[in-house]
């Protein structure tokens, strides 16, 4: 069982144009569609299409179209009531795969909430094998909500806690990376730009189009004591590193249809094949796999395994050497010192109080994402 948090769902229209847009003018449609959306709620609509066991947890009313979309999809999930309508995100598609995306920030969510939150995973954690928290983190919450709430619930569980895998970005991913903190993800899913963030640099555009520089990067966070670096890197594929070594993998070119929930869906490659006992270069092949097989699927569609092709994907070993865990990097503490500011400078532990407040001058806000 894979449980998945998403604080911030959506419900995600796609829109296709036939032709490119065209800013300021009227266009027609080609064709629309709206499903089930989130970062958290798309990898358990990807989950579920694998064949996997999921429950996707999440704020809002039963009745939200969120909740009816993944009732018609077939996903278990559990809602907390929240009162208020969820949001809204908009795509639009372009013939040549160009996508552009409007994201809601979506209704505020109290201290309450989360709570209730907190209490169905630690219901449910046991016997799970994995907890997801991905995506934005809406109005309310502080931006180290994901350090919290893993301490939280590594605290109640103890051995017994599932694994973590994140996927945000901005301030809530620095903030759950802070070295110290009684829990550090098990695996995490940045792209070039986030890891770049992650670690207070701003070339992440280096990182995009370099996979070793990505790679190199990436070891100074599981230096840090991070369990693994899946980072995607658009049409150049994706690195894993782990303390053991350090992999890029590429597909075959595919026809891109649209690139939402393309990360999800490779986050969700990575996970089956880790619930499959495979090693981390199959993990990254069939991580490759399912995020090239999403791409090539309109809207925010997520493929089936028979829609996969690990045959596809090439794996090469970047030769690099292993990571000593609590080694610093070059660099490293230049990059400390280039970071964000936190905006509480006390290690999350497992009583730690789940602080919504966001108030705090100077602290840097999390980008859209879904």
């Amino acid at each position: 069982m894979i449980i998945t948090v998403t604080l911030n769902p959506s419900v995600d229209r796609t829109v296709d144009l036939s032709q490119p847009l065209r800013r300021g003018e009227v266009q027609r449609a080609s064709g629309t569609r709206q499903d089930p959306g989130g970062k958290g709620v798309n990898i358990s609509r990807a989950l579920t299409a694998s064949g996997e066991q999921t429950v996707a947890l999440a704020p809002g009313d039963a009745a939200d179209p969120l909740f009816t979309g993944l009732d018609a999809a077939g996903v278990r999930y559990e809602n907390v009531p929240l009162g208020a309508p969820l949001r809204s995100n908009i795509t639009i598609t372009e013939p040549d795969g160009t996508t552009t995306k409007i994201n809601e920030p979506g209704p505020p969510v109290d201290q309450d909430t989360v709570e209730r939150i907190v209490e169905r995973i630690v219901a449910r954690g046991a016997g799970a094998s994995w907890l997801v928290c991905a995506g934005s983190v809406p109005p309310g919450p502080a931006p180290d909500i994901y350090a919290v709430l893993a301490a939280r619930v590594k605290g109640a569980l103890g051995a017994a806690a599932p694994l973590l895998a994140l996927d945000t970005s901005g301030q809530p991913l620095y903030e759950a990376l802070t070295p110290g903190l009684p829990v550090l993800p098990d695996v995490i899913k940045p792209n070039g730009f986030e890891l770049a963030e992650s670690l207070g640099r701003t070339d992440g555009a280096v990182f995009e189009s370099d996979p070793r520089a990505a790679a190199e990067a990436a070891q100074e966070l599981v230096a840090r004591g991070v369990g693994a670096v899946l980072c995607t890197l658009g049409g150049n594929g994706a690195v894993l590193v782990t303390p053991e070594g350090a992999w890029h993998a590429v597909h075959e070119p595919v026809t891109v249809r649209s690139t939402v929930g393309a990360g999800d869906s490779a986050l969700t490659g990575y996970l089956v094949a880790a619930q499959r006992g495979d090693v981390p270069s199959e993990c990254l092949r069939q991580a490759v796999a399912h995020g090239s097989a999403a791409a090539s699927l309109p809207g925010t569609q997520m493929p089936t395994m028979a829609q996969t092709r690990p045959d596809a994907v090439q794996v090469t070993d970047l030769g690099l050497p292993p990571v000593e865990r609590g080694s610093t990097h070059p660099g490293a503490a230049d990059d400390a010192a280039a970071s964000p500011s936190r905006t509480d400078q006390t290690p999350a532990g497992p009583d730690a109080v789940l602080d919504l407040s966001d108030g705090t001058s100077g602290a840097r806000r999390a980008e859209p994402r879904s």
